[in-house]
């Protein structure tokens, strides 16, 4: 490869293997290496060459105006169009060929000139409100697998047919759980009677006893792979208070009970903590949470929230075990502070403990990703995505119906261009990903399906997961745009400035953050494995000499509701979107028609 075709980062790579200085644009960056390169050339021929290579060039010149622009060689002007012929001429003596000609042809190239998509906001919000009434008529969400999500993968493909797509919806077998029907956690505290305890205490002739039962959503959220059990006053049950989960010793005394473990730091992942549940055979596993959103969502309380396990992680932890037999909710601050409180007393007030959980945690369940497709004039693939299932406990709105609203609305502008343009130079796709939730399934099984085809022809994959900001300026008002490819990053931040400069109205009220990480995976400097992109940029490498697949992607902020009851769209600021759909469509625009 030479040092043309180089990305900006593989050019500062090369620089610092020669103990040159790296700073500088890519442009400056290719001067130097190719100057290094040249050292033997003659001093005519050295001064050409920088001539033309560090030339400074407003960003909005023409090639007319270059080639009638000068430079001071040997103290003469030399008017621009002699040096590209003497450059040209000495190049190609010196080695056999026209050498420059890639780094002068990059040079004649003016900074792309992007057109701004358009992107409707109140297009995006219907869509939005569409998508959450399609929700649980109980639980609000539209958890894989379930009726409610292949609804929602079909109302997406209905919507890619009429923005004037063909439109495709593929379904994965992936490993699933399944709620099947309505949880209950409660508890009692038995009466007071003159001549004794009652006979049954709690049971029915027990009238003076205490009971309380806590409001699924509100109170407790069911987690991830979760087993079914059902246990009532009579099983005696006791609650083991495991602190954060990190003393193994407390875990082998919960045996046969309910563990507590208060989410804290050193409380390890829900896999982590879930493994040791079943390592230690428990009859159910409460997490409290003590660190997300408190005070945040209700005043005085910090709102559960549901989180997955890694099932492959949990399998390997386990020797492949995933109990049928194990309930694994998530507790609220206030309810884990009550119930460790009652149990502590339980030597005297003879507190009972009642939970019905009834969930598959076995086999395989569909996902679906539809997408819509705009063919090019070649297979190359720009890839827009988003996931279109939720959390099974809430609807949704930010995480993420904001994304998957952006990418339905970036279609319909899509289908408007292609009528006005005509047939694009590559092949744009949009598509929506069932299973994130719960494990990135939907995207992981599509990619595993197509590797060798996103290997070859992926130019990049855009990922849209709540770019969403809170219409609240109080809770923050940035959104990170970040990438794996400095080339891909360098653009996107020249399209911001554009934003800014053409719609300022817009741009101003946020926050605009970019980033480039292009670490090795499962590093700071890497891109997270934590959303859809995570499969495009790792799992389409298919040997060690594969270079990761191109992503950019977008998170905003403010989303104190996240994966709680109360993701609704009473937050919703549809305005928001705007600014990745537009900056990152803009750059899906120049790289399949042009500067056209």
């Amino acid at each position: 490869m030479g040092y043309a075709e180089m990305t900006s980062a593989e050019l500062t790579a090369e620089l610092k293997l020669l103990n040159l200085p790296s700073s500088g644009n890519k442009s400056e960056k290719l001067a130097r290496l190719q100057k290094y390169e040249n050292t033997k050339t003659s001093t005519l021929e050295q001064e050409v060459h920088d001539a033309v290579l560090v030339a400074e060039i407003s960003g909005d010149s023409s090639l007319a105006s270059r080639m009638k622009a000068s430079r001071e060689v040997f103290g003469t002007q030399i008017p621009m169009f002699g040096i590209l012929v003497v450059t040209l001429l000495l190049l190609s003596i010196a080695g056999g060929g026209i050498l420059g000609l890639p780094a002068l042809m990059s040079w004649l190239e003016d900074d792309p000139e992007y057109t701004l998509i358009d992107f409707d906001p109140a297009q995006a919000r219907d869509r939005a409100s569409h998508l959450v009434s399609l929700g649980h008529p109980q639980w609000d969400g539209r958890m894989s697998g379930s009726q409610e999500e292949l609804a929602t993968a079909e109302s997406n493909k209905q919507n890619f047919t009429e923005y004037g797509m063909s439109a495709t919806i593929e379904e994965f077998d992936v490993p699933m759980f399944e709620i099947q029907s309505p949880p209950s956690i409660f508890y009692c505290i038995p009466g007071s009677y003159p001549f004794g305890q009652t006979i049954f205490p709690c049971g029915i002739e027990d009238f003076n006893a205490q009971h309380k039962e806590y409001q699924h959503r509100m109170d407790y959220v069911i987690q991830g792979y979760s087993g079914t059990g059902n246990y009532q006053f009579g099983d005696n049950l006791n609650i083991v208070n495991l602190s954060n989960g990190s003393d193994d010793t407390l875990w082998s005394q919960a045996t046969g009970e309910v563990g507590m473990v208060w989410g804290s730091a050193g409380v390890g992942s829900n896999t982590d903590i879930y493994a040791k549940a079943i390592k230690n055979d428990l009859a159910a596993l409460f997490l409290v949470n003590v660190v997300n959103n408190c005070g945040k969502v209700v005043a005085d309380d910090c709102v559960p929230i549901f989180k997955t396990v890694d099932i492959e992680g949990l399998m390997d932890q386990t020797g492949g075990n995933l109990p049928e037999t194990i309930p694994f909710v998530q507790l609220s601050k206030k309810m884990g502070e009550e119930l460790s409180d009652l149990f502590e007393q339980r030597e005297t007030n003879d507190v009972k403990i009642g939970i019905e959980v009834d969930v598959d945690n076995q086999g395989t369940r569909p996902v679906r990703v539809p997408c819509g497709i705009i063919q090019g004039d070649d297979d190359k693939l720009i890839i827009f995505g988003a996931h279109h299932d939720t959390v099974y406990n809430g609807p949704g709105a930010v995480d993420d119906t904001s994304g998957t609203a952006s990418v339905l609305e970036l279609a319909r502008q899509f289908g408007i261009l292609y009528g006005d343009l005509g047939t694009p130079k590559h092949t744009i796709k949009f598509c929506t990903w069932g299973g994130e939730e719960e494990g990135l399934h939907g995207s992981k099984a599509w990619v595993g399906k197509y590797q060798k085809t996103l290997a070859d022809d992926l130019i990049i994959y855009i990922n849209l997961d709540m770019n969403h900001v809170d219409i609240d300026p109080e809770r923050g008002n940035s959104l990170t745009l970040f990438g794996n490819y400095q080339s891909d990053v360098d653009q996107v931040r020249n399209i911001v400035s554009l934003l800014e400069s053409e719609r300022p109205e817009l741009a101003s009220n946020y926050t605009i953050n970019i980033r480039t990480l292009d670490g090795a995976k499962n590093t700071a400097t890497g891109m997270p494995y934590n959303s859809d992109h995570g499969p495009f940029v790792y799992d389409t490498v298919q040997d060690d000499n594969d270079k990761t697949g191109h992503a950019l992607v977008c998170y905003g902020s403010g989303s104190h509701e996240y994966h709680t009851y109360a993701d609704d769209m009473t937050r919703f600021n549809e305005e928001s979107l705007a600014i990745s759909s537009i900056v990152y469509g803009t750059y899906a625009r120049y790289l399949a028609w042009g500067e056209v």
